[in-house]
């Protein structure tokens, strides 16, 4: 699905859920998190990305898919040396699924787009060591 302003609308009312060590958080895109701040500078990470492969395109997926594409890309984030943790992508409306995800400690914005890309995504999750969750649209979009 190409970017619209309902696809963007829907992505910044999400609540994006990380489950880190010492408990977890909920981020909003453009919405500072302490947390999240704070659980960055203990792991001196300076970046992150949230990412899934679920439901490339925006378009609702078997769930089996989504979950073998799922574990195919955590894989792919320990073969590049990256220690993902869980997170679920949660929608503001109960029309679409929550989405498993992976919070990305450490990782570039270009090499987390380029995951994205590589799963169907349309947008991603980043941000640096302030907390800021920020939406980047990739290049499929």
């Amino acid at each position: 699905m190409a970017k619209t302003s309902e696809l963007e609308a829907a992505y910044q009312a999400g609540t994006y859920r990380l489950f880190l060590p010492g408990g977890g958080c909920e981020l909003r895109v453009g919405v500072v998190s302490e947390t999240l701040r704070c659980w960055l500078e203990t792991a001196d990470a300076n970046s992150f990305a949230i990412l899934t492969a679920h439901n490339p395109g925006s378009r609702l997926s078997d769930p089996d898919e989504n979950t073998q594409r799922q574990a195919q890309l955590e894989c792919d984030l320990l073969e590049l040396g990256y220690e993902p943790y869980a997170g679920e992508n949660v929608a503001a409306d109960d029309n679409w699924p929550a989405e498993e995800s992976c919070f990305v400690p450490g990782i570039s914005v270009a090499e987390a787009s380029a995951l994205g890309e590589r799963y169907g995504q349309n947008a991603i999750i980043c941000g640096g060591a302030d907390g800021l969750p920020e939406l980047v649209w990739l290049d499929n979009a």
